[in-house]
């Protein structure tokens, strides 16, 4: 199989990992309920945790993140490194819009670390720290991660990795289109802060 033509079961496959609704998985086992019916409706590690179950948010969080990374592993195993951007492409898709639940999915950002880890770990630490230093300084989750995945095309360019840049440039504008609703409560003033309640 040429390069270009595994881009396609690539893509494929990194779409049906990322598509795999972990917070709703682990909510409806853990006899949560539909975590959809909660808090944001999103889909999300974040409002998993609203549920009070820290654990199950973490699992989330992981199983978010793991599904990009694999999903690249295997491509870039496989296939090539063309080939593992586009399993990362296909999870971090499969994640915002999932074939299972009629499209609606989550905002990305876990998956986006999970891609980032497969791709160059250097870069997911990067924005992790971003995140952090963020966070910190204003307690808005929301900020933290626009914050970071704006920065995080510039620190994959200064690496010296120009493709990786680019997609991550398609991954930070698509990112911040599915945090459209948090962008606008930031503006006005009423975006909750990490650690307040409801």
């Amino acid at each position: 199989m040429s390069p270009e033509v595994a881009l396609i079961p690539a893509l494929l496959l990194g779409y049906l990992l990322g598509s795999i609704p972990f917070g709703l998985v682990l909510t409806k086992l853990a006899g949560g309920g539909d975590i959809r019916a909660i808090g944001s409706g999103n889909i999300g590690a974040t409002n998993v945790l609203r549920t009070g179950r820290k654990g199950l948010a973490a699992a989330t969080l992981i199983g978010d993140m793991l599904k990009g990374t694999v999903a690249v592993i295997i491509a870039g195993h496989f296939a090539g490194p063309q080939a593992a951007m586009a399993a990362a492409f296909g999870a971090f898709i499969g994640h915002l819009f999932p074939v299972w639940l009629k499209f609606k999915g989550g905002k990305g950002v876990a998956t986006y670390i999970g891609v980032l880890l497969g791709l160059f770990w250097p870069g997911a630490v990067a924005f992790c720290a971003l995140w952090l230093a963020t966070a910190l300084a204003s307690r808005y989750s929301s900020l933290s991660a626009l914050v970071a995945s704006a920065l995080t095309p510039v620190t994959l360019w200064w690496f010296g990795h120009l493709p990786l840049a680019l997609l991550f440039l398609v991954l930070t504008a698509l990112l911040w289109w599915k945090h459209r609703p948090n962008i606008e409560r930031l503006l006005s003033g009423t975006e909750s802060r990490i650690g307040a309640k409801g």
